[in-house]
């Protein structure tokens, strides 16, 4: 089915065109489709011609934060005379985002490609994809790719009969959200709690195994290939001068269509809950969407006009973060969903810091308290109180997931709180 602004690539690794065809697993149809040809392009370019075709296409990373890729592999050091590593992040754990799975399930060795050429910019020697345990039956496709490239040659000591060699290892987590966070991915690869730690130092300074390591999101990998293949240009000729190329939507909620979309970076947020995902299946309109998965800032339906790239959602109060827009429509509970929001982070606060682990603990009680209808107006200034308390002042920002979906609730849907607190105990709050 297609819709306005889905964008098919060049390069046919558009999720849609393998969604379902089993056989586009298999290194043979892979081949077929030009595969493994960047890489070869990719070793006859030296490291830093890979690192500046990357930065000029101002690819960010597609995991949340938006850092651009090319910057990032520039921090690695140099001629250093120490193990480089590559972690890539796939324990996809934030709540509305699904489609680093699906590059997995379907398209795994694109995700290899895009692996060896960011190892190859990077000068590392081996690849860790560190995939969230839950994806028991797509880490399996993914193992089987990883097999298949080693014996082709693709992946192991002298690539393609090359001098240059990397290994990939696939480690698979046990579910811990907090293991999405790049140090605290690395922690629990060493075999160690999955608790994030302070920086400095900086992961390329020394990350996994006290190495210079860099960690790349699934689908920032798996944008690399088509980069390499067409240029930096090729990719600027979609999204806007701060925000380049197509994003990967998980669009889930109150939708006609949910479901993965490649658009264009840019479209109004309003044109993808209708035009592409059809609206709400009951035609009742929109009340709030938090538009890049559950850590996100809820925005209410007079603003879903912005521009979906990483300035415009920043001009809105929200972020793009995974861009993982929950939809909810008029009948929404929204101080349920907020309790429910908190409660998911408060189960996965790794526990370190004082505001993370009694913060969460604290908002969920008093949401549930307001919920119950046993609020009091006070109540909402304690919350208010919680947020600035939290914000910036952990090691991660799992508490800071927190306060930005709860802080923007209270400020878009307060008469929703008090409005579960009684006549009586409104004046006595």
């Amino acid at each position: 089915m297609s819709f306005p602004y889905v964008h098919e690539l060049e390069t046919r690794t558009l999720l849609s065109e393998y969604q379902g065809k089993k056989d586009a697993r298999t290194l043979k149809s892979w081949r077929d489709e030009g595969g493994y040809q960047r890489v070869r392009k990719a070793i006859d370019m030296s490291p830093d011609t890979i690192t500046d075709v990357v930065k000029e296409s101002g690819l960010r990373g597609r995991g949340g934060a938006g850092f651009p890729t090319g910057l990032k592999w520039s921090f690695m050091p140099k001629e250093d005379g120490k193990p480089h590593y590559l972690c890539c992040n796939a324990d996809e754990s934030e709540p509305g985002a699904f489609k680093d799975r699906e590059i997995i399930r379907w398209t795994p060795h694109l995700l290899i490609e895009g692996c060896l050429i960011g190892a190859r910019a990077i000068g590392a020697e081996h690849v860790y994809i560190y995939v969230r345990g839950e994806f028991f039956e797509d880490t399996q496709h993914l193992n089987k790719a990883v097999v298949e490239a080693y014996e082709a040659g693709f992946v192991g000591s002298n690539i393609m009969g090359s001098t240059w060699s990397c290994d990939i290892t696939i480690h698979t987590g046990a579910g811990a959200y907090i293991a999405g966070e790049e140090t605290g991915l690395m922690n629990s690869l060493m075999g160690n709690r999955a608790e994030p730690w302070a920086k400095p130092p900086f992961p390329a300074q020394a990350g996994a195994f006290g190495m210079p390591t860099t960690v790349n999101n699934v689908e920032t990998l798996s944008t690399v290939p088509g980069i390499i293949e067409h240029g930096s240009e090729w990719y600027r000729q979609w999204g806007s001068e701060k925000s380049p190329g197509t994003k990967l939507w998980s669009c889930s909620g109150h939708l006609v269509r949910p479901g993965n979309y490649e658009i264009a970076l840019g479209v109004p947020l309003r044109d993808i809950i209708f035009d592409v995902c059809g609206g709400t299946p009951s035609g009742k309109p929109v009340k709030a969407v938090i538009p890049g998965g559950s850590s996100t800032a809820f925005l209410s339906a007079a603003e879903l006009d912005c521009a979906t790239t990483y300035e415009g959602m920043q001009e809105v109060g929200s972020s793009l973060g995974t861009a993982s827009p929950i939809v909810m429509d008029e009948d929404t509970d929204i101080v349920r969903a907020m309790r429910r929001i908190a409660q998911f982070y408060a189960h996965e606060s790794c526990g370190q810091c004082v505001q993370c682990r009694e913060g969460t603990s604290w908002i969920v009680r008093i949401l549930q308290k307001i919920e119950s209808g046993d609020g009091r107006l006070r109540d909402i200034d304690t919350l208010y109180d919680l947020c600035e308390q939290m914000t910036g002042r952990t090691i991660c920002v799992l508490a800071d997931s927190v306060v930005f979906p709860l802080k923007s609730s209270l400020d878009k849907f307060r008469a929703e709180y008090e409005a579960k607190m009684t006549s009586d105990k409104v004046a006595v709050g």
